[in-house]
């Protein structure tokens, strides 16, 4: 797939784009009513919080993010099928070698908050031996840390030119990581809300199908001029 057919995706993924973030800011204001944030979910944002705190006061943990930043690379490359050899790490930047790539294997450091992930793996395999209701809000600060790490090293880094984001074009690979970065942040926030996800896929997709039919009606007067002048 060249970056020209890329940027025709990503062209028409940009209403998807609007159609998530109405969702997503439905779905925050709803839980900003303070009588649906239990407790687990403000242990969540001071761990959020306590991140931003830390990655503007001190000195930015670089090769904890690089390390994270490739092992990313190379769990999506196993997960594809590739094989993983070379992985290096350093303060100023890193690399792994695999044997196949694609936009997910590329792309995926952006959009998988691999610190989250691996805590909560943590938080699921320590659940089956111990009773984890007592530990669940320091857990929960500990997500909200994470995550804001990811969150925070991605806004920087995507700042600076990176080889990723130029493989595969600038307008494909953003709308792209925004999509899952905020589909992934609303799931999260279903469940620290104990919403089901079946309610979110609905609502997202009655957002999408809203968005795109309003973007259609707009279209129509362009479409017509571009008609007539055939």
């Amino acid at each position: 797939m060249n970056k020209l057919i890329k940027w025709f995706i990503g062209l028409l993924l940009l209403p998807l784009t609007a159609a998530i973030s109405l969702t997503f800011a439905k779905q925050l204001q709803a839980d900003l009513d303070i009588h649906q944030l239990d407790l687990t979910t403000w242990w969540f944002i001071g761990g959020f919080v306590i991140w931003l705190i830390l990655y503007f006061l001190l000195p930015r943990p670089m090769w904890t993010y690089v390390l994270g930043h490739e092992c990313t690379h190379a769990l999506w490359g196993l997960l594809m099928g590739a094989k993983v050899s070379r992985l290096k790490v350093g303060q100023q930047g890193g690399s792994v070698t695999l044997t196949k790539s694609n936009v997910l294997i590329t792309l995926a450091p952006y959009f998988f908050p691999f610190y989250t992930v691996l805590t909560l793996a943590a938080y699921l395999l320590a659940s089956l031996w111990i009773d984890m209701s007592l530990y669940r809000p320091f857990w929960y600060a500990v997500f909200g840390l994470t995550w804001a790490f990811h969150l925070t090293f991605t806004l920087s880094i995507l700042a600076i030119r990176q080889p990723d984001i130029h493989e595969h074009g600038r307008l494909f690979s953003y709308v792209l990581i925004y999509i899952i970065n905020l589909a992934t942040a609303a799931a999260l926030m279903n469940l620290l809300t104990d919403r089901p996800i079946a309610a979110l896929g609905t609502e997202m997709w009655a957002d999408t199908v809203t968005v795109y039919r309003a973007t259609w009606d707009a279209a129509q007067p362009f479409i017509g001029q571009i008609k007539a002048t055939w």
